[in-house]
């Protein structure tokens, strides 16, 4: 459903408006099926060559989806691949409406996840055993070191995660840029407690690379702290929020699907790659809207929030625009971003939303409606 949207997106909002020349790489799932997922790593190329990148939710296949499309394999996350090649950070902020209030009452400020994009679960060797079998981990140098981690008796499972240094100090740095250029306070979490080496090694290196920008934390009136991540989940509850939290990466992931729906929805949530060398790709934060999709193909209306698709195109259009220098390309993306938020506080809002508008809405509508009304406020802020 997100692809349809993402037609729809471009068809009636963006090429109207915007000359724009686009290289396109078909990132779905039959298609990768095709190109034995060559095409996600040529997609990340091109982002590297011309800087910046638009991407629509893709399907990450399970084994039900492996059947369902008939794949060779169950292909890694696209979005992993990207991030690997880029060695990026991905931002993920709520979009703030007056009429949807947080769930968290106490959160009054966008709060801003920092997701380190390199590594851990999405980029693991794993394997099932069955049997009496020895696992063992041996580093071949010049020691050539073997260290026994467990003795199968039957069947189990295991799974080898890896970071460099280089991918977590460039994270680092990542999130102090963005944090300054915020002027937010800076938060990172872990369990060194438990995972004293793998986990500690990050602690270190934000410790590190924060100590190197001290005076620059003093000038921006900004702190940086350390929680344990169970003891970070239960401050930012309390937090009123204006914060960016910096996450490892499978943490990130789920919290900032947290934040998005104590925020209202993760149809208001951006995403951003950012890499060291200055590339970006934007994105929406949510997934490909699977049984939206299927209602779709009976011909049925589906009332699926387009808003952080509309957003992830105009993060692209405005980066772009910057460097470029062209203002007037700029002043489109803000204004498009303006009718979208206009668009929602004046009642015109999509299925997931309504329920948390206040004042109440009596109805949705569908994401036509929706995106033809954001349309017409467009047009209005255009002609101005």
């Amino acid at each position: 459903m997100a692809r349809v949207m993402w037609k729809w997106i471009k068809e009636e909002l963006i090429f109207p408006y915007l000359d724009i020349p686009i290289i396109y790489f078909d990132l779905g799932i039959e298609n990768r099926d095709r190109t034995d997922d060559m095409v996600t790593l040529e997609s990340a190329k091109a982002i590297k060559e011309y800087k910046v990148g638009v991407k629509c939710a893709t399907i990450t296949p399970d084994e039900e989806r492996v059947k369902e499309y008939n794949l060779k394999k169950a292909w890694k996350s696209p979005n992993a691949t990207i991030r690997a090649y880029l060695d990026g950070t991905v931002f993920r902020k709520p979009i703030v409406v007056k009429n949807i209030p947080p769930f968290v009452r106490t959160w009054k400020k966008p709060i801003i996840i920092g997701r380190h994009a390199y590594g851990d679960i999405y980029n693991a060797f794993e394997c099932k055993v069955e049997g009496n079998v020895s696992l063992e981990v041996n580093l071949k140098n010049s020691e050539n070191k073997n260290f026994s981690v467990h003795n199968f008796d039957g069947k189990g499972v295991f799974m080898v995660m890896h970071n460099t240094e280089k991918s977590v100090r460039s994270f680092a740095k990542s999130c102090i840029n963005y944090a300054l250029s915020e002027k937010v306070d800076l938060w990172f979490s872990a369990k060194d407690t438990i995972s004293k080496i793998y986990h500690g090694f990050f602690k270190e290196i934000f410790r590190d690379e924060v100590e190197k920008r001290k005076k620059d934390f003093e000038d921006n009136g900004i702190s940086y702290k350390y929680f344990l991540i169970d003891d970070a989940v239960a401050q930012i509850i309390k937090s009123e929020g204006g914060i960016l939290w910096a996450c490892m990466n499978y943490e990130g992931d789920v919290m900032s699907d947290m934040v998005a729906a104590g925020f209202g929805s993760l149809g208001l949530m951006t995403s951003v790659l950012v890499s060291p060398s200055g590339e970006y790709e934007y994105e929406a934060a949510h997934g490909t809207v699977r049984r939206h999709y299927y209602e779709y193909l009976k011909g049925n209306k589906t009332s699926t929030n387009p808003t952080a698709s509309i957003f992830a195109w105009t993060g692209g259009i405005r980066k772009r625009g910057e460097l470029d220098g062209d203002s007037d390309v700029i002043e489109f993306a803000d204004k498009l971003e303006k009718a979208v938020i206009m668009t929602i506080e004046s009642g015109i809002m999509t299925k997931d939303l309504q329920p948390l508008a206040v004042p109440p809405v009596d109805k949705y509508v569908d994401t036509e409606t929706f995106i033809n009304s954001v349309k017409k406020n467009l047009k209005k802020l255009l002609e101005k």
